[in-house]
């Protein structure tokens, strides 16, 4: 089991706060820093002081982090043209020294696209399919041969395919709650199917569909990561715990209810336990509270040590 830091800067945040976290998680022995990729906050908090670029923040942490994973969770296929994703991703992962994954979906939130002029089509899947084709085919395109590919929504015609990003293959993420679509995409591109959040039993129903594609398409189950996010607020004790989720506009009984990590250190362990059971091996904590690096530190010490 590996853990990593999940993080909605769309909420509100400065590139100064996701960098004290992104290090907080770095010292504190965790796996990754991973962030949404959103533009517009959601629920009622006022969002100050706005959103910030995924892969622009990424870029920065790239340079100021040496040891952990970034990526996203999960950008969605109409913010970017492929072949821009492509770049952008294939030179942070440089940046970074080869520690970038791509967490990518169709993406969901409209009132975010007519916030700035983003095109929301109706129907979304089309694209996240030929994205991953595109994306996945430039950098596997050898150094000196080009990439074409002629799909419903983009076309490229002789492309370079560059630059290649340092590692022979960015991990890629696919998540997600469809019964067939997504499990198929995952098989075909993912190294990581990303569970989305979900109680217990939709969890279980999930990979319980991926591991099915992958018998289908003849791909060992074993070779796909799964992985749980949720929702954090865990302390020393049940009064610790509450006031963690009251900073964040929840009691402990709805986190858990939802799928989250919620309760004591023992609480959450037992939690998790009940996911490696199902073949989980990765976790990510979804930190609300960014001020709250003490959080972190009680994670660390408590929390994963005893099942990392």
């Amino acid at each position: 089991m590996d853990f990593r830091i999940f993080t909605e800067p769309q909420q509100g945040a400065s590139y100064d706060e996701l960098l004290a976290v992104a290090q907080a998680t770095e010292t504190l022995g965790f796996d990754g820093f991973f962030r949404s990729d959103h533009y517009l906050v959601m629920g009622k908090s006022d969002g100050l002081p706005g959103p910030t670029d995924a892969w622009t923040t990424l870029a920065g942490l790239a340079r100021e982090t040496s040891r952990i994973r970034l990526g996203t969770l999960v950008s969605s296929a109409t913010f970017r043209y492929p072949g821009i994703l492509a770049i952008q991703v294939a030179q942070v992962d440089a940046m970074s020294g080869g520690r970038i994954e791509l967490g990518l979906g169709a993406g969901w939130f409209e009132k975010e696209h007519t916030a700035y002029g983003i095109p929301f089509p109706e129907k979304r899947f089309g694209l996240l399919a030929e994205q991953l084709a595109i994306v996945t085919g430039l950098w596997s395109t050898p150094v000196g041969e080009h990439f074409s590919f002629a799909g419903e929504h983009y076309t490229l015609v002789d492309s370079p395919a560059l630059p290649k990003p340092v590692q022979p293959s960015v991990p890629i993420i696919v998540g997600g709650g469809g019964a067939k679509k997504t499990p198929a995409l995952a098989v075909k591109y993912a190294s990581e199917f990303n569970t989305t959040f979900g109680t217990l039993a939709d969890v279980t129903s999930r990979i319980a569909g991926v591991r099915a594609a992958c018998e289908e398409a003849g791909r060992d189950p074993a070779t796909l990561t799964f992985s749980v996010p949720g929702a954090a607020a865990v302390g020393a004790t049940t009064a610790d715990a509450e006031r963690r989720a009251s900073a964040i506009g929840r009691d402990v009984a709805a986190i858990r209810e939802g799928g989250g990590f919620a309760g004591t250190a023992a609480e959450v362990v037992d939690t998790i336990g009940a996911l490696t059971e199902l073949g989980v091996t990765r976790i990510y904590f979804q930190i609300l509270d960014l001020h709250d690096l003490d959080h972190l530190d009680f994670l660390a010490r408590e929390v994963v040590p005893q099942l990392a």
